[in-house]
């Protein structure tokens, strides 16, 4: 360690002890098990080699078929998809660590071919997102989606909770849901997705209400203290804006701090982008959640240095560094140099690219 931080310092995430303050953050990996969209058994072997992070979040697990946005991504609604799970959770905590699940509804980042029969994906309005998406192994355009008709929303809110359920029986520490990035949740919050006139759309009130109500019921299934969120204020990411942010996430996050739920996890900025693409005060979020706020975008030791030091966050997620560093805590800590990552295995694939990735002590061995 070359600088005195409170990187490695343990922090207490409601009744789970963490032994430092990284996190891993939830990363897409595209390796589950088609059909049944299982984890992958090199999973359990993925998230255990770095079970040293304060706290591992999964990559994104749907809540449904229709929540499925890209090609072999793991869900959490099948007994089948719980047992694979369960060999992940298992492993990391014989590893010793700590570990929540991300769950998401990707709504209208979707392809006919993901979805049952090949319907339209679903969104709070008829609105296609500019972008794409993974499907039949290529990148291919995003499907038209159609809006969700009002009778249809307790059944998502209802997926939520059986997704937070089958996480707890699958060995979980807690949950985090996925509210973030442009998808589903994302979508009805934001008004350049949502367009409704019914009491879902229109005020910040009615647009917040989505997100709020999942919180509300995944936090009763999981207890509050081991439930947490993951918001994108200003991220241009799957095509969603709003068009005026700063009101709109501090009235969330007010209400999501009267539910006394965990943590916020906020990506600040544009998602694997500049940190400063559009203003917004992230002080004011810090202010209104009483407890942890987790920090997210392009950090490195510097910079988590830097913000734990001025009590701007608690936490700091990193990303891509733990996919090509199971053992980034002690390299972090003994100042040592990462491996650098292979983008080219980031999705799909087998072990190369995803378990292969020496630690600091085989690659000394080797030498």
């Amino acid at each position: 360690m070359t600088t005195p931080t409170k990187l490695f310092e343990p922090f207490q995430l409601g009744p789970i002890t963490l032994p430092n303050r990284l996190v891993m953050a939830p990363l897409t990996r595209n390796r589950a098990i088609p059909p049944g969209m299982v984890p992958n058994p090199l999973a359990s072997e993925y998230y255990g080699q770095r079970a040293s992070a304060g706290l591992l979040i999964t990559e994104a697990s749907q809540v449904s078929q229709q929540g499925q946005g890209y090609q072999d991504t793991p869900g959490i609604y099948s007994k089948e998809q719980v047992a694979g799970w369960r060999k992940v959770t298992e492993r990391v905590h014989e590893r010793g660590g700590r570990i929540f699940i991300q769950i998401w509804h990707v709504g209208r980042i979707s392809h006919v071919d993901l979805q049952q029969n090949k319907q339209a994906p679903v969104a709070p309005s008829a609105i296609r997102a500019r972008g794409k998406t993974f499907v039949n192994n290529t990148f291919t355009e995003i499907s038209e989606p159609r809006a969700l008709a009002l009778s249809e929303i307790p059944e998502i809110i209802e997926d939520f909770k059986r997704g937070t359920a089958n996480a707890l029986a699958a060995g979980f520490d807690g949950v985090e849901i996925h509210g973030a990035n442009g998808y589903l949740l994302d979508q009805f919050a934001k008004d350049g997705a949502n367009k409704r006139t019914d009491t879902y759309g229109g005020s910040i009130e009615n647009r917040a209400k989505l997100m709020l109500e999942i919180s509300k019921v995944v936090a009763a299934e999981a207890g509050a203290e081991r439930t947490g969120i993951r918001i994108s204020p200003v991220t241009p990411a799957n095509d969603v804006s709003d068009s005026n942010p700063q009101p709109l996430f501090d009235y969330i996050v007010d209400h999501l701090n009267a539910m006394k739920l965990g943590y916020i996890h906020v990506i600040e900025g544009a998602t694997g982008g500049p940190r400063d693409n559009a203003p917004f005060d992230y002080g004011s979020l810090r202010k209104r959640f009483k407890r942890a706020y987790i920090a997210n975008n392009g950090y490195d030791f510097e910079l988590a240095t830097r913000m734990l030091a001025a009590d701007a966050a608690d936490l700091i997620a990193f990303g891509k560094p733990f996919i090509s560093n199971p053992d980034l805590v002690e390299r972090l800590q003994r100042g040592a140099p990462l491996n650098a990552p292979d983008k080219a295995t980031f999705y799909g694939g087998g072990a190369k690219g995803y378990t292969d990735y020496p630690t600091l002590s085989e690659a000394m061995a080797a030498q």
